[in-house]
């Protein structure tokens, strides 16, 4: 094992993709991040180690899509096409998707192979709205499926899969709905897009009660992620074992995001990534990685994706902060009443687990 603890992987041409310069899904939230890591010296750290992605094969990609689908972004890449007003197929997408896909299964391999402990993909489009035949919001391929079902086929038999994106992951939790071998969580926003992940929706066949979701009301803050973490994340993870954790590491539940209306803060994000970490830890010799997802404030998801990485990398969390200029949005994003909603639906969650999960 290497010394060194996490890999941050990115390139350059995840730059290149852009539906139109004012869409929410653009460069500069990728450009803003390596700027700020740059500025804060992150990637002199010795624990820290800059990886450049491979494009995912195409065996990679068809575990997870169609064929079918796999040939239509081929050949609507070559002239522009359409899947929806918010997924627009521009000029080369086809070869930028696959980089993506292939940044998340680089940063299972890195970790998989022990050059890093764990890993953050800084990479775009995002993925868990795809789904085997069909890309929507903003994801063409789903990398966080690729990603796992290429760990399958390493031999993994256990994977975690935590998705706290502020939408629901409806794409990852279509593909894995009956299958066992993936405990998928997801914490979301409810009401938004896409309007699933009801806490009925629990798998189904040999997959029934490996599907957990948590809706979370408008304005909930740090406290109440810390909480789901404690009540429902925590105890599941320990009873399932699984022997590889990935995050669907969305950070449009920020205060500043512009497409939600959640409260987390930057030392939010860095409190819970420790606590995956220190879990990972425990439970699979620190196997964690994070694919970058949502979050569509450019100004503030530099300060997110960083309070991620020093999480990981083990740096100090504690002077963690956002700009002053943020905090007033703080103020009347973040609702007192969302606490006491939250613990009607978590308390909810568990009672529809008691059947699966000795934990509850």
């Amino acid at each position: 094992m290497t010394g060194i603890r996490t890999g941050i992987i990115y390139d350059e041409k995840y730059l290149e993709h852009e539906q139109n310069p004012f869409h929410p899904e653009r460069k500069e939230r990728l450009s803003y991040t390596i700027d700020q890591l740059m500025e804060e010296g992150i990637f002199e750290n010795e624990n820290i180690k800059l990886i450049k992605p491979s494009p995912a094969e195409e065996e990679d990609v068809l575990r997870v899509h169609t064929k079918e689908y796999v040939e239509f972004l081929k050949r609507e890449s070559k002239r522009g096409g359409f899947i929806d007003f918010d997924t627009i197929i521009p000029v080369g997408l086809y070869d930028i998707a696959v980089l993506s896909a292939g940044g998340a299964i680089t940063s299972a391999r890195v970790v998989d192979e022990g050059e890093v402990k764990n890993a953050f993909g800084l990479i775009r489009p995002p993925g868990h709205h795809a789904k085997p035949y069909i890309g929507a919001g903003f994801c063409y391929l789903n990398n966080m499926a690729i990603m796992v079902e290429w760990l399958k086929s390493r031999g993994y038999e256990r994977i975690l899969i935590i998705d706290w994106d502020a939408h629901h992951g409806d794409g990852t939790q279509e593909i894995f709905y009956e299958d066992s071998s993936v405990l998928f969580i997801s914490a979301h926003q409810m009401p938004l897009y896409p309007g699933t992940g009801y806490i009925y929706e629990v798998g189904k066949g040999e997959g029934e009660g490996f599907t957990v979701n948590i809706p979370l009301p408008p304005g909930t803050s740090d406290e109440g992620y810390i909480y789901i973490l404690e009540e429902i994340i925590k105890p599941l993870a320990l009873e399932f074992k699984p022997e590889f954790i990935a995050i669907s590491a969305g950070q449009d539940n920020h205060f500043t995001d512009p497409l939600t209306s959640l409260a987390l803060t930057a030392k939010g994000y860095a409190t819970i990534m420790k606590e995956v970490v220190t879990l990972a830890e425990k439970l699979c010799d620190g196997k964690v990685v994070a694919i970058l997802e949502g979050g569509y404030s450019v100004e503030a998801l530099p300060y997110t994706n960083l309070a991620i990485i020093s999480a990981m990398a083990g740096l100090d969390i504690s002077q963690i902060r956002e700009p002053e200029m943020y905090l007033s949005k703080l103020k009347w994003r973040k609702r007192d009443s969302a606490m006491e909603k939250l613990k009607m639906n978590v308390k909810e969650v568990i009672q529809t687990h008691s059947q699966y999960w000795d934990c509850f």
